[in-house]
């Protein structure tokens, strides 16, 4: 959305520890001549669907619940995609408004069948509650009836998710100025889209208007790609399994850095070979990449947004 859009390149026009280097994002595109691999979503067959308003409630908490994975070298997002979803056709109610606003940790870990404290396992139940009691207090319990009233408008679904739901707020300040990510928010809409093949649930007129996912895994192959370029404490940091301050300016450049290359990307791409790319398609095609990648070294940032 224009927001993230807008923001991203603010902090790219002057950042100091991450560069986007537009010479290595034409290599790229040259490489691949214009075509970003079609990644299907739930390629690997880990996520519920029933072409119903049960798979939007799933998708709803599976993105509440979908960050801050690396602490735990077990733990993946697929651990917790294909957890919900034994779940939930073990019991059609386990995801229920009324039933997150009272999970404990303890219950989360034996709902998602993981056999030890989560990450940040306090925040996650924290946000479950939060997901369940305004689901039951403005959408009559069902986020089906949330995004209907985003009348098939991306954007609107993202305003809506960020004024009802304080955990989706992905802001952060970077020199004095309010710099907007979304990255959980953004990533329900395509997850929507994905899922119902942008029909139903999923049909949405501005689905261009999302952007790429600031997580860690995307930066990772940028870097990898030489598109991004770290200074070099930066990349000692990161090479190091050090932690990343969470705001920190470090921390805001690589994912904003992150937003505005792939959108350089896109640019590119339409102006040298006439393609108009969604930012989900090449953020599907970079993550993949990413996680079948483990060699590749990514920041560590304690955050509940990614």
């Amino acid at each position: 959305m224009e927001a993230v859009r807008a923001s991203a390149a603010w902090v790219a026009s002057r950042s100091s520890h991450v560069k986007v280097d537009l010479s290595e994002i034409e290599k790229a595109v040259d490489k691949i001549q214009g075509n970003v691999p079609k990644i299907e979503w739930d390629f690997e067959g880990i996520h519920y669907f029933d072409n119903g308003p049960l798979t939007v409630q799933y998708l709803f908490v599976l993105d509440a619940l979908n960050f801050c994975f690396w602490p735990d070298k077990d733990l993946t997002y697929d651990n917790l995609a294909s957890g919900l979803k034994l779940a939930l056709e073990n019991d059609k109610t386990a995801l229920d408004a009324d039933r997150l606003q009272s999970y404990t940790g303890p219950q989360l870990r034996q709902l998602l069948n993981w056999p030890r404290s989560l990450p940040i396992e306090e925040e996650r139940v924290r946000l479950l509650h939060e997901v369940g009691l305004e689901l039951e207090r403005s959408f009559g319990g069902q986020a089906a009836n949330l995004v209907k009233a985003a009348g098939n408008s991306a954007a609107s679904l993202i305003e809506l998710i960020t004024r009802h739901f304080p955990g989706f707020r992905d802001h952060s300040l970077y020199k004095g100025h309010q710099v907007f990510l979304y990255k959980r928010a953004q990533i329900f809409v395509a997850d929507l889209w994905g899922a119902f093949k942008g029909g139903n649930y999923g049909e949405f007129n501005d689905i261009n208007s999302i952007t790429i996912f600031a997580d860690y895994i995307v930066p990772a192959v940028l870097r990898d790609l030489g598109i991004l370029k770290y200074e070099s404490n930066l990349s000692c940091s990161i090479d190091s399994n050090s932690e990343i301050v969470p705001g920190s300016e470090e921390e805001v450049e690589i994912r904003a850095c992150s937003v505005h290359a792939v959108e350089k990307m896109r640019e590119l791409i339409n102006k040298k070979f006439g393609k108009q790319l969604l930012s989900i398609d090449i953020d599907l095609w970079l993550w993949s990449v990413g996680v079948q990648n483990i060699a590749l070294s990514h920041h560590r940032t304690l955050s509940i947004y990614y």
